[in-house]
């Protein structure tokens, strides 16, 4: 009964490292689908994590364009 529990939770473990391996590939999307999640590509998850990165990067980008801004000003 052990070993049946410990299979489950070692197969369960290996589809989560699996799909969190792919989830940050630095190409967004994953290269290689196999396995049992196959079916579980969500566009607007794909969209919704490439506008947040896009709005990641411009805030930094502004906010060190004012902080620069704030330290020439008060030189």
């Amino acid at each position: 009964m052990a070993g049946h529990a410990d299979r489950d939770s070692e197969h369960e473990s290996r589809r989560i490292l699996d799909r969190i391996a792919r989830e940050t590939e630095p190409g967004g999307l994953p290269s290689d689908r196999h396995g049992d999640d196959q079916g579980d590509f969500d566009p607007i998850e794909y969209w919704g994590t490439r506008i947040g990165r896009v709005l990641g990067l411009v805030l930094a980008i502004a906010m060190m364009i004012a902080v620069g801004y704030y330290i020439a000003r008060h030189l």
